[in-house]
């Protein structure tokens, strides 16, 4: 997708900051968005937190994440691999807006479709922004992480690969069929609504298996 490069910029920009950029606190992109967004329905009465969207070349926003639960960071005390339990628990659900190939807003290019796999692809990368095996040094994440996101990338490319199982979960109170996978650092899933978006998400301590989406009314609640 067009915004793929932003994306990666934007999750992997927390980076040794230890907490969540102050930029996600800021509603008034969520507001510019021509379609819906999603969170975890009203089944979850944790916290719920804003985080940031995706925008193609021209200012349009395509995607989105919105957080629920404690806020993770990048140096996580719970050390990857290690089958302690998760000092912090937590679920995103990122948003995509589902669109055909189209032309760029100056005429000069083409935009990719998006699609589920471009979900998986958001929700995998968002996932790696939070991880950090508690073995490795600093000096070897920025590798780490470009294979990683690699990783990622093809296994959003293959949704029916060994790697995925399905999954059904409500969205809007209606059974939903999602890609899912769990691996050493957490969870990711991904699937399609009958709004016009493709929502993804992803998480760690929070289990997959009772989670529920639903559209969001008011997203000022999120702030």
């Amino acid at each position: 997708m067009e915004t793929t490069s932003q994306a990666v910029a934007q999750a992997l920009g927390t980076e040794g900051s230890g907490s969540l950029p102050s930029t996600r606190r800021t509603v008034d992109g969520y507001l510019l968005a021509p379609f819906p967004w999603y969170g975890l329905d009203e089944a979850f009465t944790g916290p719920r937190w804003l985080m940031q969207v995706g925008t193609a070349a021209d200012g349009a926003v395509e995607h989105g994440s919105l957080g629920h639960g404690d806020e993770p960071s990048v140096k996580n005390e719970y050390a990857v691999g290690s089958g302690d339990e998760p000092r912090e628990k937590f679920a995103v659900v990122v948003t995509v807006a589902a669109s055909p190939v189209r032309r760029s807003a100056d005429g000069t290019g083409l935009l990719e479709a998006t699609s589920v796999s471009s979900a998986a692809w958001l929700a995998g990368v968002g996932l790696l922004s939070f991880t950090w095996p508690g073995q490795m040094d600093h000096s070897l994440r920025d590798d780490w992480l470009e294979q990683q996101t690699e990783t990622a990338w093809a296994l959003a490319d293959d949704l029916t690969g060994p790697e995925w199982s399905t999954l059904s979960l409500p969205v809007d109170g209606v059974p939903t069929p999602f890609h899912y996978r769990e691996s050493e650092f957490g969870w990711v899933l991904a699937g399609s609504t009958s709004e016009g978006v493709h929502v993804g998400a992803y998480g760690r301590g929070m289990s997959a298996y009772g989670l529920g989406f639903a559209m969001i009314k008011e997203i000022k609640a999120y702030a």
